[in-house]
């Protein structure tokens, strides 16, 4: 118990965020839907953590530090907030990629999907790199670091690749796309940027701020043309014919 009331104080944004899911999730999918969706995306994720921190696969090599051992609640050598973190982040990508397309068809929603998460990650995993400089901690590294503010571009494909499996097999698993409200999870995106932008101007990351944003900004400028634009849409042409 006192491991369970330490990972919700040590970690209080990351369950701020998950309620958030939950109930945008609700609202959206159903309840059942958000269960499955939390369901198949954390154990995912855990074991894609799991497989990286052992070979390399498929974010890159590295290591929890396991100095919050005895704070919050770890499974294996994985936080646990950790993989509660990608449940929120494939849902809220998952959103502003049916959003952005308007359509049902999986395949092109869990790739944007994918792509979206990843984005967020450009913001994510940097500023996580240097948790011992915010409330976050050292809690890992990578073994070799990274070509960008520390990370391996790895990561990113991993990012990609994970999110695209997430979403993809949430599809897979209740056969469809559509939901009723997808503009909460949208919501979502943003606020789990606007808190890491946050971060990374609190502690004094200007650069990293300026590319940050300079990718969202673009990033959302082209979802915009794509939602605008139907004839931009992956699949469309097929259609048409």
């Amino acid at each position: 118990m006192d491991l369970i009331v330490g990972t919700l104080v040590l970690r209080w944004y990351v369950f701020a965020f998950l309620a958030c899911f939950l109930v945008a999730g609700a609202i959206d999918l159903g309840w059942r839907r958000t269960l499955v969706f939390g369901a198949w995306v954390s154990p995912l994720a855990w074991l894609a953590e799991f497989a990286s921190t052992r070979i390399g696969v498929p974010f890159g090599l590295y290591h929890y530090t396991g100095t919050t051992r005895g704070e919050e609640l770890y499974l294996a050598n994985v936080p646990l907030m950790d993989s509660l973190s990608f449940t929120f982040l494939a849902y809220a990508a998952f959103c502003l990629a049916r959003v952005a397309l308007g359509q049902r068809r999986p395949w092109p929603i869990a790739i944007a999907g994918g792509l979206l998460m990843m984005l967020l990650d450009v913001v994510i995993d940097p500023i996580a790199v240097r948790g011992d400089r915010w409330f976050l901690g050292h809690i890992f590294y990578y073994e070799d670091g990274g070509l960008y503010f520390g990370v391996p571009l790895s990561n990113f494909v991993g990012w990609v690749l994970v999110g695209a499996a997430g979403i993809g097999g949430y599809l897979w698993l209740v056969r469809e796309a559509c939901g009723r409200r997808p503009e909460l999870g949208m919501a979502l995106y943003y606020a789990v940027l606007a808190f890491n932008l946050a971060v990374t101007a609190w502690i004094g990351e200007w650069v990293l701020l300026g590319l940050g944003v300079a990718v969202h900004v673009t990033a959302a400028a082209v979802l915009y043309a794509v939602h605008r634009r139907p004839a931009l849409r992956p699949g469309m042409e097929s259609q048409k014919a």
